[in-house]
């Protein structure tokens, strides 16, 4: 089995409301995926996924039956904290999540579009700088820009990440490939229906860090 499909992401109802435990255990598992991509960079990017997993996961256990979709638990920190929202809690911590989400979808996405650098074909760079630019880059000050652009060169080769993928396992690319597309089927309708409810609660923020 492959890293992507141990632990995949529910269908949406036809509300597009994203259910927040069934949420939250998917997003967990991902953290992990910044290892494929090698470089000691991409940890900061999966250290800060994994703290806003655990800020939207603390938020949620205070009371799991009022919260029962992230858009519940948004409207009630606006609620409890207008003067602030949202620059607080969980509502802040998925904001910083669906990047980092984004990010994920948009690279797999480019992988399985079969993007790839005509000089050099068995490279991701391609791939991730295109993911980088949409997704984060925005967002990031210069010395951060800085950093990723050095991650961006280290990252390995387009056969080893896709074994990393497979958790090690000799699967033909094809194979990789159609895991990562069945993966995407549910992920990217979710991080959409996360932006969405960011764009229709007025709650995207667009600072740099």
């Amino acid at each position: 089995m492959s890293l992507l499909l141990d632990n995949e992401f529910k269908p949406l109802p036809p509300d597009k409301c994203v259910d927040t435990e069934a949420f939250l255990e998917a997003v967990s598992h991902l953290p992990s995926f910044f290892d494929c991509l090698g470089s000691s960079v991409f940890a900061i990017i999966k250290a800060d996924i994994t703290g806003n997993i655990t800020k939207i996961k603390t938020a949620y256990l205070k009371d799991p039956q009022k919260f029962v979709t992230l858009q519940d638990l948004l409207i009630s920190e606006r609620e409890a904290q207008a003067d602030k929202w949202p620059l607080v809690g969980a509502t802040l911590a998925l904001m910083w999540l669906k990047r980092g989400l984004r990010f994920i979808q948009i690279l797999l996405q480019s992988l399985a579009d079969g993007e790839r650098d005509a000089n050099n074909p068995n490279s991701i760079r391609v791939n991730v700088v295109k993911a980088y630019e949409q997704a984060l880059k925005r967002y990031h000050g210069w010395l951060t820009q800085k950093l990723f652009s050095m991650a961006l060169l280290a990252a390995p080769c387009r056969s080893n990440f896709l074994k990393a993928l497979s958790k090690g396992e000799d699967v033909g690319e094809e194979d990789c490939l159609a895991k990562v597309r069945q993966f995407l089927e549910n992920f990217t309708p979710t991080v959409d229906a996360i932006y969405e409810m960011y764009t229709k609660l007025n709650a995207e923020l667009s600072y740099t860090v």
